[in-house]
């Protein structure tokens, strides 16, 4: 666009320059009507750029910047949930934490009052073993002591046989009896 309207100028410089257009300018000479031209070219080439550019132009500027901040928003939105997230996670790891020690304490209560339970069971067998063991002590005692009156009514038959058979003095059959009755109660 930009070379199309350095072509115009150009062409409309040579145009209506005329003869003159055989002169030798300088750089810094001073042209009137290449002036007037210049800026009659110029406002031209605003105006359509303007009319044709500019609003593409700034649209896409404005789009890109709304692009922008749009993606930093988002980064920000991002940027904030990421916090969120981690802070929850900490949160819920915290809680995670809390929940195992208390399974682990419960574990070890549990852990503790079946001990205590298993303890309890085993005094309680070994009462029970040893009661049953002094019942049985008691009964074989009783038995071994019924065996033994048994034995000493026999004897007591037998000795006071031999007593009635020897015919014996008072003295004697005292002695006996009360040798028997010691033997009795050392038994």
């Amino acid at each position: 666009m930009v070379n199309i309207l350095s072509f115009i100028h150009l062409n409309l410089f040579f145009l209506f320059s005329g003869d003159e257009g055989h002169k030798e300018f300088g750089l810094l000479s001073v042209n009137p009507g290449l002036i007037i031209w210049t800026i009659v070219i110029f406002i031209l080439v605003l105006l359509v750029l303007k009319r044709y550019a500019w609003k593409p132009l700034l649209s896409a500027l404005n789009g890109r910047e709304d692009k922008v901040r749009d993606a930093l928003d988002n980064a920000e939105k991002l940027n904030k949930e990421a916090k969120e997230l981690m802070e929850q996670n900490q949160k819920n790891f915290a809680e995670a934490s809390k929940q195992s020690m208390k399974l682990i304490n419960e574990a070890k209560e549990i852990a503790k009052k079946d001990k205590e339970e298993i303890i309890a069971k085993a005094n309680e067998e070994s009462k029970k073993l040893i009661e049953r063991a002094k019942q049985e002590i008691l009964n074989e005692k009783d038995t071994a002591l019924e065996k033994m009156r048994d034995e000493i009514s026999e004897l007591v038959i037998k000795s006071a046989e031999k007593i009635i058979n020897e015919n014996l003095d008072a003295n004697k059959q005292k002695k006996i009896i009360n040798d028997f009755l010691s033997q009795i109660n050392k038994n």
